[in-house]
Order: structure tokens, then C-alpha cells, then sequence
């Protein structure tokens, strides 16, 4: 039985603690916060409730699998999965919109050709066969094997070219996919959305971000019960059931390193813990910053998703009266000027008119009695650093601006009206969340994508295997990249690295 500290409460993290723990491993978690998840958070007051960090899961056969192989229980048992039907409903700057179903490609290419005109959905059923493609061919080694020490082959993009005439070169980014095989505004923004959802300035994510939107429509989006918050705990509980040791509101400093090898951490208050093995779900720039980990350039740290310079702001809406029936779950409501926003997005700069998803959960668990907690989220700079310095996450929006922080969540708000008509009368309050209050919950304003290939190689994660041996990266700055359901394999691979060692290939 191996000793095994892991640095971090988030969901990767977990995942690994669980998972080492049924291998017969004595685990301890230390977080230096005061509760566990990591971005996976809840705000409360008045009785209403709000997810601060994910509102749907995406390929829930990851916690699935993470349920039944710590305790042969289903995650259906565990939590409440309740499949969200629409998926979506998307207005566009002209005022169409268009309501999508979930995890039915017939009837999201009806659905196009019904709201945009008939082709529409034809153009898109052929854009997603391309992508299913690029989801072929990097699903394997981008999401189920340990990233190898040489990634050159990943810097390449697997998005097909389309064959015949001028298309015949490749597409280089998610937005030239838009433009040059979509040709609508319209589509083009639906698919540019699902890159701004993880955080992708659309401009500059390669083509393989195609991805993106092939998984939602192909596995579909999940909603828990209680909020995204209640897969937190389930998890927590897991750990705890299996013998997982937490230690909160405890910071470790240092990994220690002997001989060349860790042997175990530090901690704030002078202490030491040993490890024959440390986990670390930490944002893997935070532990170079903070010399955590001995100090190197960052021209010098592995792969951490160096293109990455985006958070989000986050309005929690508490209104007056009950949610409609009929209101769909999640509507996307499109930027105008969509070009503007990318460019904002590239020069660290707020747009006037962001694309905004508004979430409204049909969730008696998170409102008070005849009323609704709905939630604004939009994808902002979070600087160029990992700390929050002034200007924190865009031009004249500092950590203290409280005015620059107001407008922009005025703008949100006034957006998120598409979605939810008369919003402004039924208010009752807000809390705006920033990159800010990323920081101080997970110790960097940024908030890191899944793992694509092309650019270069800029948009992978760290490697499960660190360069101090002894020493694992779980979470969402490691392989394979941010998200719930990548943060929950980070945990399996890492768990295979530790428990098979070098003879590990993959998850099954």
C-alpha cells in the first residue's frame, strides 16, 4: 500500500483520490479552501441557488464509469441525471431562432431547415460527419491514453479538407469551418458558440474544434438534480466511503523532492506530509507561479494550454415568479457582431454586446416557493497573466472596478432578455461573478478547454506525468483538458499511471 497525497479537492483530483483508494492505496487530500469540488461551485443567499461553475454535463459515461468502478453502483443511484430535451434553443442576431432537440441528428437537421430555410440542416449534417472524422481520429489518443513525451503528431489538425476546387486546402480555424463550408451567419455562430463555451476565442481555435458540437449532438447534454453542485458532493462522498482522507482549509507550499524524486509535500503551517506519490489537481501554471513546483521559465513549463487566455463572468439572476413550463433549459443568445468579438477576445478588451447562455433549470431544489434562479454566463479576457492584476480581465475592469464590473453585467442582462422576456421587472437581485472570484476559489482567473489538436500543439493540456518523478497532474490543466467529463478522465489515467505504471496504454 503506497502513500498518496493529492493536492486539490477538484474533480480530477477526486476522481484520482477514489480510484487510488479501491487500488488498496492510503490517500489524503489536502485543499486550501474550504470545501472541495474546485470550479464545480454553488452560490446561495434568500433561498435561491445557483451553479457558479458547469451547468450540463457532457458524456456522462466518464462518472459512469468513475461510480461503478469505486463501488459497483450506478451514477444514476448516486445522483439525479436528468437529460436535457431541448438541448438548446439559439437566437441569432437577425431575431430567428431555432430550438434544437438532444442527441438526435435527424431531428437537429430538421430543425435547421425549418427555422434558417431548407439546406440549412443538410449543410450541417455534413459539417458534423466531418467532424465525427476528427473525432475518430484523435477520440483515442486525446482523450483515453497518457499524452506521450513527443506530441508533434498532436500539433497537426484532423479535420478533413473538403474535396474539389478551392476547398481543397484544410480549414485552419473554427471560424474559416463557418465561413467557407456553413455559409450562414446563422450557422456559423451556432457552431462558433460552442467554442466560446469552453472558452476558444473561435478566430484562433483550430478546425478540430469541430469536436465540440459532435459531441453535444451525438452523447447529448445531462442536467443533475440540485444543480451541477450535487455531482460534487457525490463524488466527495464516494471518496469518503472509500477511505479518502480530506484535510480543508490546508495549503501545501512545496512538494518536497528528494534524490531527484517526490517524497512528499509541505504544508503553510510548517508541517510535512510523505508521499511515495503526489497527485496534484492544482492548475499546473499556479504550481510554477507559486513554486510549488521548482521554479522555471514559462517558456519552460510542459504544454498548459498556452493559447488560453479567457474566463467568464457569471450573473446569478434571483426573479419574481414562477419559470414557465414551455422555457427551455439553455438558450444561446448570439453576439451581432461576432467578428468584434473575437477581436475583443484576442486584445484582452470587453465587447459591447457578448454572447451570453442563459441557463434556467426547472429545479425546485435551488428557488424559493413561485419563483426562478436563472443564470447569465459569458466568455471574457482573463488577462494575460495568472494572477489577477490590474487590468484584471479586460480594458478598465479591475479586481476593484466595481463600476466596470456592473456595466458589463448590465450588458449581460439586458442580452439574456431574448432568453427570458420581461426579466428586467421580475428582478429581485444579482450576484456577478468575475474571473476574480475564479482566483481566489481555484488560483488562477482562467478557466482551461478540453484538449484539441492543431495549432500548433498550443491547446494541450499538461501531461498526466509530471517532470519530477514521483510527481501526477489530474484535473483540468492536465490531459485530457478541462471540462467535467475530461477532468473525470484525467483521474483514470493518472490512477493507471500509478497503479500499472509504465506499462499502462490507456483507459478501456
Amino acid at each position: 500500500m503506497a502513500r498518496i497525497v493529492v493536492i486539490g479537492a477538484g474533480m480530477g483530483a477526486m476522481a484520482a483520490a477514489a480510484r487510488l483508494a479501491v487500488a488498496g492505496h492510503r490517500v489524503t487530500v489536502f485543499e486550501r479552501t474550504d470545501t472541495y469540488g474546485g470550479a464545480v461551485r454553488r452560490f446561495e443567499r434568500a433561498g435561491f441557488a445557483f451553479d457558479t461553475g458547469p451547468g450540463l454535463l457532457h458524456l456522462p459515461a466518464v462518472w459512469r464509469d468513475f461510480f461503478v468502478k469505486t463501488g459497483k453502483e450506478p451514477l444514476e443511484k448516486c445522483v439525479e441525471l436528468v437529460q436535457v430535451d431541448p438541448a438548446s434553443r439559439h437566437v441569432f442576431a437577425d431575431g430567428t431562432a431555432v430550438t434544437l432537440p438532444n442527441a438526435s441528428r435527424a431531428g437537429v437537421v430538421a430543425a435547421l431547415d425549418g427555422a434558417l430555410g431548407t439546406g440549412a440542416g443538410e449543410r450541417w449534417g455534413e459539417f458534423l460527419g466531418r467532424a465525427r472524422d476528427a473525432w475518430d481520429r484523435s477520440r483515442r489518443p486525446l482523450l483515453e491514453e497518457p499524452l506521450p513525451p513527443e506530441t508533434s503528431r498532436f500539433a497537426r489538425d484532423p479535420y478533413p479538407a473538403l474535396k474539389g476546387g478551392l476547398l481543397r486546402r484544410p480549414a485552419r480555424t473554427l471560424a474559416e469551418v463557418g465561413r467557407r463550408e456553413l455559409r450562414d451567419p446563422r450557422l456559423a455562430a451556432l457552431l462558433e458558440s460552442h467554442a466560446l463555451a469552453y472558452g476558444f476565442d473561435p478566430a484562433t481555435a483550430p478546425a478540430s474544434a469541430a469536436v465540440l458540437p459532435y459531441m453535444e449532438q451525438t452523447f447529448g447534454s445531462w442536467y443533475v438534480r440540485g444543480g451541477m453542485r450535487a455531482l460534487a458532493d457525490a463524488v466527495h462522498e464516494r471518496c469518503l466511503a472509500r477511505g479518502v482522507e480530506f484535510v480543508l482549509g490546508t495549503e501545501v507550499t512545496e512538494i518536497r523532492i528528494e534524490g531527484g524524486r517526490a517524497v512528499g509535500v509541505e504544508l503553510a503551517d510548517g508541517s510535512t506530509a510523505e508521499a511515495d506519490h503526489v497527485v496534484t489537481g492544482a492548475p499546473v501554471p499556479a504550481l510554477y507561479r507559486d513554486r510549488v513546483l521548482p521554479w522555471v521559465s514559462p517558456d519552460e513549463w510542459p504544454h498548459h494550454q498556452s493559447a488560453v487566455r479567457t474566463g467568464r463572468v457569471t450573473v446569478c439572476l434571483a426573479l419574481r415568479g414562477a419559470r414557465p413550463a414551455d422555457a427551455a433549459h439553455r438558450t444561446v443568445v448570439h453576439s451581432p457582431d461576432r467578428a468584434g468579438e473575437s477581436a475583443a477576445l484576442s486584445a484582452g478588451r470587453l465587447c459591447d454586446r457578448p454572447t451570453v447562455v442563459v441557463l434556467r433549470p426547472d429545479d425546485e431544489r435551488l428557488r424559493p416557493g413561485g419563483h426562478e434562479a436563472v443564470t447569465v454566463t459569458a466568455t471574457v479576457p482573463a488577462g494575460t497573466g495568472d494572477r489577477v492584476s490590474a487590468p484584471s480581465w479586460g480594458e478598465h475592469v479591475t479586481d476593484g472596478d466595481a463600476t466596470g464590473v456592473e456595466a458589463f453585467a448590465d450588458r449581460m442582462t439586458a442580452v439574456a432578455e431574448a432568453a427570458v422576456p420581461g426579466l428586467r421587472e421580475r428582478l429581485l437581485w444579482r450576484e456577478v461573478r468575475t474571473p476574480a472570484d475564479t482566483f481566489r476559489e481555484t488560483g488562477t482567473p482562467r478557466v482551461p478547454g478540453p484538449a484539441l489538436a492543431g495549432a500548433g500543439g498550443a491547446l494541450l493540456p499538461a501531461a498526466n506525468v509530471s517532470p519530477v518523478p514521483g510527481v501526477y497532474f489530474a484535473g483540468g490543466w492536465s490531459h485530457p483538458g478541462g471540462g467535467l467529463a475530461h477532468s473525470g478522465m484525467s483521474g483514470a489515467l493518472v490512477t493507471g499511471l500509478i497503479v500499472e505504471g509504465a506499462d499502462f496504454r490507456g483507459s478501456q
